[in-house]
């Protein structure tokens, strides 16, 4: 991307934001500038010769208070939203092209998009929001369009996936730029579509900005991530979650859920078809009926699909009641893109979702071992809610929490775990910079307002040892609290832990 290209690229975009102190924005921004863009930054820290800096104003601190970092670094150009810095640095760095608009994430999403050379314009992406069930649908949805010949990737909290390709996130959503890097590099390996999560902080945010979802969908709501730093209350985060539903052609959204009637309004208000599902909704464009879950060589999910032209049945190899959700969400999807039923069935058949009631498979083992990224009060009470479905003799769950964390979660998980699980085993989960028995302590409390049975094993790999020792046949171990996560943080170390392998490591001891 060429600089004076830039200019063009923001008056078109911000066509009636023009420069606060009445300069011409192209005029002001061109004057003397050539040569090539090669890079994109909002951290000074990455800026390189020839790179843009957009000084985006974050939660922690102010990207304008590191202009001049930038600028040392070698910036070509600087994209800002204050406009006393915007005066000041013009003046002070002559050689630099200065931009000023009133929203930097807006032009930092812009920006990335055509530095990547609108890479998702070339892409058909299907946008998730929700309060749960996003990482779980994606996974699905993605298996089905590979199962049917379209070469899908995943972007989300578990990372990035597109075939042998993975990249670890720090985010659900990535910032605008990262994303766009992402949907770039998806392309160059051969991508055609992508599906991805859409947390309501990245609608906020702006990390999707400019971006046109061939499918935007509404799995459900609940409230969570409200305070300071996120949402200031739940009118805000529905508000926030409901924006993707401007940005979208089509629209699958869960209508049992109490809110679905005001993102039905807004697909209303911008012209978006919808399609939506329910298992309690009579009129629901796909429903899911006769429910079942047993175990047969592995913990298994059956339910019909019912429309007015079609009833098929469906084995989900993911356990419990949220499956069936997520499952018929991910098959009204790919039946709104038109994928035929064969390719559904054979991909949720043999589906699997890494950190998200994940089955670990070994021939050793007497009873089903589920690994989950469970790690608050919400995501425990549903981990126990589905597995519970499958009449289990006992649940013995292996739980600890994260240090540097409130110290109500762990109250809460103790108190579920007490209620629910037959056995818990309380261990380490990410210390981080607290001292272990203090964590463990805060869980007491709240297992201790519970009859439920309990042990302390500090150390996880031993812990979850004992938990294999003592399961017998008709039991179900959970291991809740990491999910997909492959390491273990204490006092700023990483260590590597993946309960895949320390599972498999117990018959090889």
């Amino acid at each position: 991307m060429k600089l004076k290209n830039l200019c063009e690229i923001l008056t078109e975009e911000f066509a009636e934001k023009q420069l606060r102190d009445g300069a011409n924005l192209t005029t002001m921004s061109c004057d003397g500038i050539f040569g090539d863009v090669t890079g994109v930054a909002f951290d000074s820290r990455e800026v390189k010769d020839g790179y843009i800096f957009v000084a985006i104003t974050g939660v922690v601190t102010d990207g304008h208070l590191y202009i001049p970092k930038a600028v040392e670094n070698g910036a070509l150009a600087v994209i800002c939203e204050n406009a006393e810095m915007y005066r000041q640095y013009k003046e002070q760095y002559k050689n630099v092209s200065f931009f000023l608009v009133k929203n930097a994430r807006r032009a930092l999403a812009i920006v990335s998009k055509h530095f990547y050379d609108c890479a998702c314009e070339k892409l058909s992406i299907i946008g998730i929001t929700g309060t749960k069930g996003k990482t779980s649908t994606s996974f699905m949805i993605s298996k089905i369009l590979n199962e049917a010949g379209m070469r899908c990737g995943i972007i989300g909290t578990t990372g990035a996936y597109f075939e042998d390709y993975f990249e670890e996130m720090s985010h659900s959503t990535p910032e605008s730029r990262d994303l766009h890097a992402l949907f770039a590099k998806m392309l160059s390996l051969g991508a055609t579509h992508i599906v991805m999560e859409v947390s309501s902080q990245a609608l906020m945010m702006y990390r999707v900005y400019g971006i046109e979802f061939e499918v935007g969908v509404f799995t459900n709501i609940s409230p969570d991530h409200i305070g300071e730093g996120e949402h200031s209350d739940f009118d805000d985060y529905l508000y926030c979650k409901s924006k993707l539903f401007t940005m979208c052609k089509k629209a699958v959204i869960n209508a049992d859920s109490d809110k679905a009637q005001y993102v039905l309004d807004v697909c209303k208000e911008y012209d978006v078809p919808v399609t939506t599902y329910g298992c309690e909704t009579e009129n629901a464009t796909y429903r899911a009926e006769n429910e079942s879950f047993y175990i047969d060589g592995g913990m298994k999910t059956h339910f019909d699909v019912i429309s007015d032209d079609v009833k098929e049945s469906v084995e989900v190899s993911v356990p419990g009641k949220f499956s069936v959700f997520n499952a018929l969400c991910a098959a009204s999807v790919a039946l709104t893109l038109g994928v035929g039923f064969d390719h559904i069935k054979k991909a949720l058949n043999n589906v699997k979702v890494i950190g998200r009631i994940e089955p670990v498979e070994h021939p050793g083992l007497k009873a089903p071992v589920i690994i989950d990224y469970a790690h608050n009060a919400m995501s425990m009470e549903s981990l126990f809610s589905a597995v519970k479905a499958y009449n289990p003799k006992r649940i013995i769950c292996v739980f600890g929490c994260g240090g540097n964390r409130s110290k109500l979660r762990r109250y809460e998980m103790g108190e579920i775990s007490g209620k629910y699980a037959d056995l818990s085993i309380i261990t380490a989960d990410n210390s981080r910079f607290e001292e272990l028995d203090d964590i463990i302590a805060d869980i007491l409390i709240g297992i201790g307002k519970t009859d439920g049975k309990y042990e302390i094993v500090k150390d996880r790999r031993d812990a979850i040892y004992r938990a294999i020792d003592l399961s017998r046949e008709g039991d179900i171990v959970l291991l809740a609290g990491k999910g997909q996560e492959t390491y273990l943080d204490v006092k700023g170390v990483k260590t590597h832990f993946d309960e895949r392998e320390v599972v498999s490591d117990y018959f090889i001891r």
